[in-house]
């Protein structure tokens, strides 16, 4: 697990790259998890293939996939749910990760994104995010990596659930957010 500030708000950014993090997240962030590995079938990861969508309805709203281009590397959304057009006030399928990102720092959710691809692994991580009501609102994000060869990360699975509230006065930054239950 990586602890560190963000160099534009000073802010602690905590991720987890083990299956540890099944000891504090979400039940949903579990079950798609189980859900993902369940399809590698004795592969380090799973194919796009693999996946039906009727399968994962009860995800598909927090489901983000981002297509990988290698060599030079650019990081495109291929589909964007319906929780993430409301979290970032905007559709972002079709533009790269730096143009439609969102989040605490571009910096850290591209070294996220590099983990996955570079270490064909994941990356679990959780902030809290203002929300459009003017509060703090826990989020968690869980990144899979999918392969057509079962070498080469072709494709990022993403997918996220928001929590609880806080006022966004409360500096949460300091404190870790509590799992959601």
């Amino acid at each position: 697990m990586n602890d560190f500030a963000t160099p534009d708000q000073g802010r602690h950014y905590l991720r987890m790259t083990t299956t540890d993090f099944l000891d504090r997240c979400a039940p949903r962030i579990a079950s798609f998890y189980r859900f993902w590995d369940s399809k590698r079938q004795g592969r380090r990861m799973p194919r796009r293939e693999d996946f039906d969508p009727l399968e994962m309805r009860e995800w598909l709203p927090g489901i983000v996939l981002v297509d990988v281009q290698h060599e030079p590397r650019r990081l495109t959304y291929r589909l964007v749910g319906t929780r993430s057009v409301e979290l970032k006030q905007r559709d972002v399928t079709g533009l790269t990760v730096e143009e439609g990102y969102h989040g605490s720092s571009l910096e850290a959710i591209l070294e996220n994104y590099r983990l996955v691809i570079d270490e064909r692994g994941l990356v679990y991580d959780w902030e809290a995010a203002v929300s459009r009501s003017g509060y703090l609102q826990d989020v968690e994000t869980l990144m899979l990596p999918l392969s057509n060869d079962d070498a080469t990360v072709n494709i990022v699975m993403v997918y996220f659930e928001l929590g609880g509230y806080l006022p966004a006065a409360q500096d949460a930054a300091d404190d870790v957010p509590p799992a959601v239950t």
